[in-house]
């Protein structure tokens, strides 16, 4: 008997189904909600969320089902009922709608009546969805229950009365944060969602579930009862505090951005936003925003017109000659005013410009390049090599996409400095102290010339791994169909960062896999595409900073906590003849040093394009206001460039610049030998090795000026980081200080720091002081 032929005319893997007495086609394994949004037919959900796991505990979705000509005894819930051959759904029936409206119903037995007050109000699911199937009159007179508040942070308000327990946030701490934070607890009509221990939220991704929550539960602290939905207008905007390139909304009113939420964008942040990205707009607003240009005379500052600044700053910018004029450009500069400030610093015969300031090794000319595996690819590979890297604090959307990746069975490896909870179970990790991070590395290459592949099978075939490094991870990189190596800003600022990224990326080459750095900076790849690096006989970031005289421009660089040097960094540039500075903020550190300051806007405020670490540029309009007098940095440097009468400045609009710039020139890659070098520095007894990373919310001038970041509980503060074995040995207990120099410190005894090093975050005042990450420090007992 010969098999019946399939339908061609169903697409592989579907099903035909029928949904309102029209026929369709859903993949196999889909559900009914899944199956009627591909059709644009609607119906009616609280609990699910397309990129959440399914929970079916809200029962709004309820739809009549018929199966092989038979009716379903009871209505079934569309988001938890899957496809099947021959399949009838009926979304709009007496049934349907009866068991709908039902529970919309229950849901507002408890639901408080304060809508005019709810900062949701306007765009609450409960709200659109109570219309259509809410009743005018409530049946139930019995009293409504209420839940005490809990405080979740600075960053999340709470009305828990409200609540309907959809456990959308529950399962965004879950499953995309990975952090577990948020719960239920109770049973029946006593169920509540919190955070068990009454701790605020400490994921740096906390703020999605304010996104997710369908009623006004849970809202934005720092926009709570400042405006309504109606009043606001969306602009479209990216974030702009790493290289990631999130999409987002800025919610303003009048010029002002109040809020900020996430635009969807698959290949980059899908429909979630980090927190930095979400509540740096208060930094918009700091105090000390630069609205007016300011001219040092004396020792007083005094406001100026912009002719008579632009004149200050070309004297400036003339009175040395070409070998002692440099700039430095901060990594989150826009394509468009880096290019202009080459132009400028090029025109006027210099060629030493750069925007690595936060690098240590330079000696490799390492240039910032676009992911070799797409970010939208990462979460599909089998092996993935962490090195130097805290994808948390670095780029949370990373760690989500990672998570995502361990769960679906790939291999997280770790090399680096510091052992974090990365909210994933690693393969195998290897943590030391800075100085053999490099021997570490090359370990991994030398194990991996001496596996073959028929030997990485057999590896493979053990089960369960050993963990030991670095033999099966070699044995994992000769066997992965596909594999990557993602390099941090421990590696990238680290004092052989030259060095490690040699033998990093030869490793990947030989074992076949993609080699991805972190840019540092939000538009270095655009930086470093319009080449705004030293040519010739330029000077980089590090020897612009170690020369004595000159004119210096500072662009986008506010204070020493911008510098890799730190504080000494600063003190140098004080000694110089002249500081013009470009910049959106007067800080006090910056008047110390400047005698030009140009007020200019920020990415919120101005035109612009960055490029993302995938090497796709990205353009956005101004959404918020300008304060004051400031003006877009391309305006400034158009009028500055005229006021030089550099060649190349009489365009009037940002296009006829962007027709003039470099267009997606590819860096390549310099294929070198790896040499070890050994790292004594902190041989001798009784120093210890300093690891710098950069604090979390304190990456740049406008995350340092945000309120609610600032009061986050990751923004831990000036402190000391020391593994529990050098504590004892210093005589140092939980809650102890520490002295470094002249600096006291309050100490952390944690488990990450390796034995022989301490962790100090940069983006603090106190730790500028100190000498930079990779130095030998002597600690003692305060």
């Amino acid at each position: 008997m010969s098999a019946q032929p399939a339908d061609p005319h169903v697409p592989p893997d579907h099903v035909t189904i029928e949904i309102n007495g029209n026929q369709a086609f859903a993949p196999k394994g889909s559900m009914i909600i899944q199956a009627a949004d591909n059709l644009g037919i609607a119906i009616p959900r609280f609990c699910y969320h397309e990129k959440l796991p399914i929970a079916a505990n809200c029962r709004m979705c309820m739809v009549e089902v018929e199966m092989g000509g038979k009716p379903m005894p009871k209505p079934q819930p569309a988001c938890a009922t899957p496809v099947a051959e021959g399949l009838k759904i009926f979304t709009q029936s007496e049934r349907a709608l009866s068991a709908q409206r039902n529970v919309m119903e229950f849901l507002l037995i408890n639901h408080p009546l304060d809508c005019p007050i709810c900062d949701q109000g306007g765009e609450c699911e409960l709200q659109d969805l109570s219309v259509g199937y809410g009743r005018s009159i409530s049946r139930f007179v019995e009293r409504k229950r209420t839940i005490p508040d809990e405080d979740l942070g600075p960053l999340v308000a709470t009305e828990m009365t409200r609540c309907i327990q959809c456990t959308r946030c529950v399962r965004v701490m879950s499953e995309v944060a990975g952090t577990y934070e948020l719960g239920g607890m109770e049973r029946g009509e006593r169920l509540q969602i919190g955070t068990y221990v009454g701790k605020p939220l400490m994921s740096e991704l906390s703020g999605n579930v304010i996104d997710v929550c369908p009623v006004g539960a849970l809202t934005n602290k720092a926009f709570r009862f400042r405006a309504r939905a109606w009043e606001l207008i969306a602009r479209p905007s990216i974030g702009y505090h790493d290289a990631l390139g999130s999409n987002l909304w800025l919610h303003t009113r009048r010029g002002e951005v109040l809020r900020t939420v996430p635009r969807d964008n698959e290949a980059l942040n899908e429909c979630w936003l980090s927190d930095r990205d979400r509540y740096s707009h208060q930094g918009l607003y700091s105090t000390d925003r630069a609205t007016r240009p300011l001219v040092k005379r004396g020792n007083a500052w005094i406001e100026v017109e912009w002719e008579e600044a632009l004149r200050a700053a070309s004297t400036a910018l003339r009175s040395v000659d070409a070998g002692h004029l440099g700039a430095l450009v901060h990594g989150a500069t826009s394509s468009e005013e880096g290019y202009l400030l080459k132009q400028i610093v090029h025109g006027l015969g210099s060629r030493s410009i750069d925007h690595r300031v936060r690098a240590l090794d330079l000696s490799d000319a390492s240039q910032a390049r676009a992911f070799e595996m797409p970010f939208a690819d990462i979460d599909k590979a089998a092996v993935i090599v962490l090195v130097g890297c805290d994808p948390r604090r670095e780029l949370p959307l990373l760690n989500a996409r990672l998570r995502r990746a361990s769960r679906r069975g790939a291999q997280i490896h770790a090399i680096g400095v510091l052992d974090i909870d990365l909210t994933y179970a690693l393969a195998g990790k290897r943590m030391v102290a800075p100085g053999a991070l490099l021997e570490s590395v090359s370990l991994l290459g030398t194990a991996l010339d001496d596996v073959t592949p028929a030997q990485g099978r057999d590896n493979a075939a053990d089960a369960p791994s050993t963990g030991e490094y670095p033999r099966d991870l070699a044995g994992a990189l000769a066997t992965a169909e596909s594999a990557v190596f993602i390099i941090g800003d421990t590696v990238s600022t680290h004092p052989q960062a030259a060095a490690l990224r040699r033998a990093v990326r030869a490793i990947a080459r030989r074992s076949g896999a993609a080699c991805n750095e972190l840019p540092l900076g939000a538009n270095a790849v655009g930086l470093s595409r319009m080449h705004v690096l030293p040519h010739g006989d330029g000077l980089d970031a590090a020897a612009q900073l170690s020369r004595t005289g000159g004119v210096q421009v500072l662009y986008g660089i506010e204070s020493a906590l911008d510098l890799a040097g730190g504080a000494a960094a600063w003190k140098a540039l004080a000694q110089l003849d002249q500081i013009v500075a470009f910049s959106a903020y007067a800080s006090d550190a910056l008047k110390q040093v400047a005698k030009v300051i140009l007020p200019i806007g920020l990415l919120p405020e101005i035109e612009a394009t960055l490029v993302n670490l995938d090497g796709t540029e990205q353009r956005v309009q101004g959404g918020a206001k300008l304060p004051g007098d400031a003006r877009p940095g391309w305006r400034v440097l158009r009028a500055l460039g005229a006021a030089l009468a550099i060649d190349g400045f009489a365009f009037t609009s940002i296009e006829e610049v962007r027709a003039t710039m470099p267009r997606n020139e590819s860096v390549s890659a310099a294929e070198t030998a790896v040499v070890v070098e050994s790292d004594a520095r902190a041989s001798a007894a009784g120093l210890f090795t300093r690891i710098d990373t950069m604090a979390i919310y304190r990456g740049d001038a406008v995350l340092r000026r945000s309120p609610a970041l600032n009061a986050h509980p990751l923004t831990r503060g000036a402190r000391i980081g020391l593994n529990a074995v050098d504590a004892s040995s210093l005589g140092i207990g939980h809650g102890g200080s520490a002295r470094i120099g002249a600096q006291v410190l309050p100490v952390d005894i944690l488990r990450e720091v390796p034995v022989g090093a301490v962790w100090i975050e940069s983006g603090y005042v106190e730790t500028s002081e100190l000498p930079p990450y990779g130095a030998a420090l002597s600690v003692a007992r305060a």
